[in-house]
């Protein structure tokens, strides 16, 4: 007998829709708490590039059909040193679609570690790892630490309720499948409550479980008074805060969505509840691609952009220019693509980047690339003669420069004789010119966000071009900046950008100010405790300006022939005092690029007084070596490329 069901009015069913999808915005669809916290490449090089890249992309998509099910997923692919061994597991209080999303952000960001056979990354909803050896029993290793959030310094009631917090969740979580959680209220001081999550990856045993979160919180503590702790261990994470970040539900949503479904059926029937359920998920969606992923362009709507305009270049024929990719044909590698030799059809030397991880994995930058350089032409800008998107890689296509990257000459003590004092400063006014093009004369305001020596290329007279726009950004007339995810080179990059995340032109300023100093002294601006000084070099260029005695920094290869020469010192330390005014600390202090210009052409032009830079902790910062480290760099690692920070990494002095 056909079951018969009561008819509801068509009202009714709008105003349940209605109702359905709020509680599914508010309780169904949380916070995937995807903010990276730390992202860590391994040392070693993977060994083969076409064994490893499917085995990572198989071991991504096993553990992807775990997580849909159960939060926590481990693979094995491969064996060999080309094997590859996966974990990711979601934070006990994370929903399962929001751990879903969480995983998908880190599953997108791991691979930033490529030509490096193993990373981990720390969101704040959930972890993943992948090495070519079994990890899985390891619960400690060198890398473990705490990131403190040093937003809020709090007193001796809230470091009391962090105590007793953490104590109880590092007490409940072994016997709890690797999982505590605890609030400890302080009803008088609502500020002064504390909030912990605690979580043990769930291959680990009791035993394992309990060391781990005793050395975590152990560290983590060591971050009080201020309101915010992090501990990052190698087999768990744990999390305290004067903020409720937690959900209000541990496990994964399963009750809450049940409740929904009983709803739906009582008053519809199963299509209302596919429908609002459907639409639920899609304003989720929706809502989160626009927040996460610059562009919101996928493949498909590329190819369709692509396909007819004059940029777009045949697979076949970029294949046929580099000889079918031959290695012979190299030019360079860095963690997003290599780059090739190729010759056209017509005889024209091209360079191209072939993107790792095809079209899906890397479409956003890609897109961004294309777009922005495509409507940007100057003489000091590399200029894209097109893109492939339609085969079975991403291929962007540029003009061939014969003389590579800048960081080949002045950081080398031969090829550096070849860039005398006039050569030098005539590439220092080109990139200028090309930084005034992009902020002030093109259609719309780029920062470039990633100049350094190794995005600067010569062509065959040396003259200077910047290169690499992957993560250029434009924006309106009417901003003052753009807040958006930390990402270049550090070294680079401005003390403000690194604190708050917040992107204007005076970002590309600072980072011509480091490139400025690097050119004159033939030194690296240092991003590591283990260098051969240990201060960086702005810092020590502004000691060396103090004290009158800059000229000890110069490079060597400048005083060959002009080392009586006064007018050439003159002209050399007139530069070093442009480099320090756009390297300042404070943002506004520092001159627009169009300003700077004028100072590096008209003598006359007077100077002010720098005031002090920066002072970064860099044994804070959390460092991704691992990056497109220039267009045509010979050796992947070497310039330290998009380097993922967190926001307590800078300190104030």
């Amino acid at each position: 007998m056909k079951q018969e069901y009561p008819s509801v009015p068509c009202q009714c069913v709008t105003l349940l829709v209605i109702k359905i999808l709020l509680l599914l915005e508010t309780a169904v669809l949380g916070d995937p708490r995807s903010q990276t916290v730390s992202i860590t490449c391994g040392l070693q090089l993977e060994h083969n590039s076409t064994i490893f890249v499917p085995n990572f992309v198989a071991t991504m998509e096993r553990i992807s059909e775990q997580m849909r099910v159960s939060g926590f997923g481990v693979a094995v692919t491969g064996s060999g040193p080309d094997s590859n061994f996966g974990l990711a597991q979601c934070y006990g209080d994370l929903p399962l679609l929001d751990c879903v999303l969480c995983y998908a952000e880190a599953r997108t960001v791991l691979p930033q570690c490529f030509p490096y056979n193993g990373g981990r990354i720390y969101l704040d909803g959930c972890f993943m790892r992948s090495e070519n050896y079994s990890f899985f029993e390891e619960y400690k290793g060198p890398g473990d630490r705490a990131v403190c959030g040093n937003t809020t310094r709090k007193n001796s009631t809230f470091v009391a309720s962090v105590r007793k917090a953490v104590r109880h969740a590092v007490e409940t979580a072994p016997s709890n499948k690797g999982y505590g959680r605890a609030h400890v209220a302080v009803p008088v001081a609502v500020n002064e409550s504390a909030y912990v999550l605690a979580d043990c990856w769930r291959n680990l045993n009791a035993s394992s479980c309990k060391v781990c979160l005793d050395n975590a919180s152990a560290s983590m503590l060591e971050c009080l008074p201020w309101s915010e702790g992090r501990a990052l261990n190698t087999g768990c994470f744990m999390r305290y805060s004067d903020k409720d970040f937690l959900n209000k539900e541990p496990g994964n949503g399963n009750s809450r969505v049940t409740t929904i479904v009983i709803v739906v059926s009582v008053v519809s029937s199963v299509i209302v509840l596919v429908v609002v359920i459907a639409i639920g998920v899609y304003i989720r969606k929706r809502r989160y691609i626009q927040k996460k992923r610059r562009g919101s362009n996928d493949a498909e709507k590329l190819v369709k952009i692509l396909n007819d305009s004059s940029l777009n270049f045949k697979y076949s024929t970029i294949e046929k220019a580099t000889g079918a990719f031959d290695n012979a044909n190299k030019l360079g590698k860095g963690g997003f693509g290599t780059v090739y030799k190729g010759i056209l059809p017509d005889g024209r030397e091209i360079a191209v980047k072939r993107l790792f991880f095809n079209n899906r994995h890397r479409v956003a930058d890609f897109y961004n690339e294309v777009n922005i350089i495509s409507s940007v032409e100057h003489k000091n800008l590399v200029r894209l003669l097109g893109c492939s998107c339609s085969g079975p890689e991403s291929l962007l296509i540029y003009e061939f420069m014969p003389n590579k990257s800048l960081d080949r000459f002045i950081f080398d003590a031969n090829r550096g004789k070849a860039l005398n004092w006039e050569k030098r400063h005539e590439i220092i006014v080109g990139t200028a010119e090309g930084l005034v093009y992009l902020h002030e004369n093109s259609k719309n305001r780029i920062i470039h966000r990633d100049i350094k020596a190794s995005n600067i290329l010569l062509d065959s007279r040396l003259r200077a071009k910047i290169a690499d726009f992957g993560l250029a950004r434009t924006f309106e007339e009417d901003k003052s900046h753009i807040s958006t995810a930390i990402a270049g080179t550090l070294g680079y990059m401005a003390p403000e950008y690194l604190a708050h995340g917040q992107l204007t032109e005076k970002a590309d300023v600072y980072s011509f100010g480091v490139l400025v100093l690097e050119i004159v002294t033939g030194k690296q601006n240092n991003r590591s405790k283990t260098s051969e000084y240990l201060d960086s070099l702005v810092t020590i260029t502004w000691k060396h300006f103090q004290s009158g005695t800059v000229e000890d920094l110069y490079d060597s290869n400048l005083m060959l022939h002009n080392h009586h020469n006064s007018n050439i010192k003159n002209e050399i330390l007139r530069v070093v005092h442009i480099g320090l005014l756009c390297t300042q600390e404070i943002p506004s202090l520092r001159p627009t690029m169009s300003k700077a210009l004028q100072m590096l052409t008209k003598e006359e032009e007077h100077l002010p007084k720098p005031t002090n830079p920066p002072f970064v902790d860099e044994t804070t910062m959390e460092l991704n070596n691992t990056c497109e480290d220039s267009f045509y760099h010979p050796k992947a690692g070497m310039s330290d490329s998009i380097a993922t920070v967190s926001k307590s990494s800078f300190r104030p002095r």
